[in-house]
């Protein structure tokens, strides 16, 4: 018999277990990214248990992970492969400093990262979030320059509206307002340039017209400044916290060369979109020119689903030229940035089961198949929509824009539980909608997650 409230003494239903979750996260968790004063209108998904693609609730309710949790998960939750993969580290090696000691998973993780730059990055350094990946890229272009007699290059420039974390200096190199602003008197001040987003277009002009413009403007910067510059950041192909904001690789094609005529280190951030989310596992793959010689960064930022979306776990990869600079018989001119869990074995474990896939099964070439399938799939439900503009996409990543007439007040936010209702969790970021999901798209999926979506749409607008 249901239990019931009623003046016969019987005892008052019982809150679901989705609300006491709920409950006691607002009384006592300090969720990221989030204004803590809605949290009762917008109660977080308690999430009992996940697999594949879908997160489950308490009561049993089905959401598809249309956001990769946030841009981490590569195969699916709960997959079987790194499952055992970890499960056999953890009997092994938990974790052990790795100053002054090393272990197998980080030495093999290392060799074969290096392994897929052709050897141009040779050195990888490790981290645990995609901030601090950002630091330490940041201090080591400066102090490989100091170490080399040139202390005055010390300043950073970074694309407008770009985004690469949130601590200190990671938001110095930040350029998206509502992050950056209330802590830009803690901040150095560095340079932002034109970004290469192709919905700048004018009447007439190509993405790559867009990329050349943008080049041009960092250009200017350089040819004034090159002597006090450190280096230039980035998110090859597409900045994500922009709102999935997509550029030409001619973009990076042009910024290396500009990099290597004024001496200047080019870092890229591939934290979002390397490990094949752009349509190769370095998004900076695809400014190669067949026929010519690979060109590299010379640090490049790794995180989010180089574990699988299982540990925390960033990287640093950084040419020998870099490397180099810090070898000295001085501890001081050493690079002796460090944090308690670096190179953690269950992290690096996930890892290198991460790159197993990619060496076993044609992850790339699944992904382009599938996708081609949602590509067609959205088209078909969006086709002519006159609410919506710059409907694009990039590998794994699709986006549009609602426009600002139709979009009104708290649109995430609208999207969001509307989404939850189709049984998605998608977070649009301003008025872009975008899908990022997993790389295990069926046929079954890519039904579910246009039609989910474009209801989801028609719910909101």
């Amino acid at each position: 018999m249901p239990a019931s409230s009623d003046r016969s003494g019987s005892s008052p239903r019982l809150p679901s277990p989705n609300a006491t979750w709920q409950q006691r996260s607002l009384a006592s968790v300090w969720h990221p990214c989030t204004q803590m004063q809605r949290l009762a209108e917008v109660p977080p998904i308690a999430v009992a248990r996940a697999h594949g693609p879908w997160l489950e609730d308490f009561a049993g309710t089905r959401y598809f992970d249309a956001t990769s949790s946030w841009w981490v998960n590569l195969f699916g939750h709960a997959d079987a492969r790194i499952n055992a993969a970890l499960k056999q580290q953890l009997d092994t090696l938990e974790h052990v400093m790795l100053a002054g000691c090393t272990h197998a998973p980080a030495v093999e993780l290392a060799e074969r990262l290096s392994a897929r730059t052709g050897h141009a990055l040779g050195h990888t350094f490790f981290a645990s979030d995609g901030a601090s990946a950002v630091e330490i890229a940041l201090k080591m272009s400066f102090h490989s320059w100091r170490n080399r007699g040139l202390g005055d290059k010390r300043e950073f420039a970074c694309l407008r509206h770009g985004y690469h974390g949130e601590t200190i200096g990671a938001l110095a190199v930040t350029d998206v307002a509502v992050f950056r602003d209330a802590y830009d008197p803690l901040l150095m001040r560095s340079h932002v340039v034109m970004a290469p987003d192709a919905r700048q277009a004018e009447p007439g002009e190509s993405a790559a017209d867009v990329a050349r413009r943008a080049a041009a403007d960092l250009q200017r910067l350089l040819e004034s400044r090159h002597e006090h510059m450190a280096a230039v950041i980035l998110e090859p192909l597409v900045q994500c916290a922009a709102g999935m904001a997509m550029h030409d690789p001619v973009y990076l094609r042009e910024v290396r060369a500009l990099c290597d005529r004024y001496q200047v280190h080019l870092i890229a951030d591939e934290i979002a979109v390397g490990c094949g989310r752009t349509g190769s596992f370095f998004a900076f793959e695809q400014a190669l020119v067949e026929g010519s010689a690979p060109i590299w960064p010379d640090l490049l930022c790794l995180s989010k689903g180089i574990s699988g979306g299982y540990l925390p776990l960033s990287l640093v990869l950084a040419s020998d030229t870099i490397y180099e600079a810090f070898l000295d018989d001085d501890t001081a001119r050493g690079f002796l940035h460090s944090h308690s869990y670096t190179g953690n074995p269950l992290a690096c474990r996930a890892a290198l089961a991460v790159l197993d896939r990619f060496d076993e099964e044609p992850v790339l070439q699944r992904n382009r198949d599938t996708g081609a399938l949602l590509t067609a799939a959205l088209a078909e439900r969006l086709h002519g929509d006159a609410r919506l503009e710059h409907v694009r996409q990039r590998g794994m990543i699709w986006a549009f824009d609602v426009r600002q007439e139709f979009a009104g007040e708290r649109f995430a936010e609208r999207f969001h539980l509307a989404g939850r209702a189709q049984g998605l969790l998608i977070r649009p970021i301003g008025r872009t909608v975008y899908l990022l999901p997993p790389y295990l798209l069926n046929e079954e999926h890519v039904a579910y997650l246009a039609e989910r979506t474009v209801a989801t749409l028609h719910a909101v607008l």
